[in-house]
């Protein structure tokens, strides 16, 4: 009975997440957590226009709040909508840019919404990146396109924990297009990752005196032949 309770909640907070996805994915919607607190339930909205959500004067708000109530039997939600940091750094935000462009620009333009986006996922300090385009783009069978830039482990420890994946899935006049969106960002300690310490070493040259050496007179040498004849006189 308990692990079905536990699986009831999980599935309930699912359809919450997909709910939320689908209604503000065009307003920067992120992602979705959600927790239980001793006065209700916390949803927290992460957004890169918080404002859009919110609405004038908090109407917003209060119908999430109505619906998530009514709808999915949440006792006393209380909803918080909080800004992104670094959009760019957020692969769901990234991802919902990119199946948007695909739908305004074509699918022809695909190579240049791939290398646009990677470049600005760098730019915005990540250590890796990974951009798929799966589907009819541009010929008449399905195939994929992998745009890649950086360091971005597929196995381990930091490709499980550390690397943050979205899927955005969306329907073109070529047909249904999905997009993959893989980031590492920074920050992340790599296992290979070495840093050298530089250390400043102080060289004190100490100057020695050298003590002056006598200059030695050379001794002269002395006439043997005049003193032999001072003695003979």
């Amino acid at each position: 009975m308990i692990e079905k309770k536990f699986i009831e909640q999980n599935v309930k907070e699912l359809k919450i997440k997909e709910w939320m996805k689908k209604q503000y994915h065009d307003l920067g919607y992120a992602e979705c957590f959600i927790e239980k607190t001793p006065l209700g339930m916390r949803i927290t909205i992460y957004s890169s226009k918080p404002g859009l959500i919110i609405g004038r004067g908090g109407l917003n708000i209060e119908r999430i709040s109505k619906i998530l109530e009514s709808k999915f039997g949440l006792e006393s939600p209380h909803v918080e909508v909080r800004q992104v940091e670094i959009p760019e750094l957020n692969p769901h935000i990234m991802s919902n840019i990119v199946a948007k462009q695909l739908l305004n620009y074509g699918a022809n333009k695909f190579k240049g919404i791939g290398h646009r986006n990677l470049q600005r996922i760098m730019k915005a300090g990540a250590i890796g990146a990974e951009i798929i385009i799966c589907g009819r783009v541009p010929s008449s069978r399905a195939r994929s396109w992998r745009f890649y830039a950086g360091h971005l482990p597929k196995t381990g420890d930091i490709s499980e924990e550390h690397v943050l994946i979205s899927l955005k899935h969306e329907k073109l006049k070529v047909g249904v297009v999905g997009v993959t969106v893989k980031i590492l960002p920074s920050g992340v300690q790599m296992a290979d990752e070495v840093n050298l310490k530089q250390e400043h070493i102080e060289i004190k040259e100490e100057v020695t005196e050298i003590p002056e050496q006598k200059k030695e007179t050379p001794k002269q040498p002395k006439d043997t032949k005049k003193q032999k004849g001072a003695d003979k006189k």
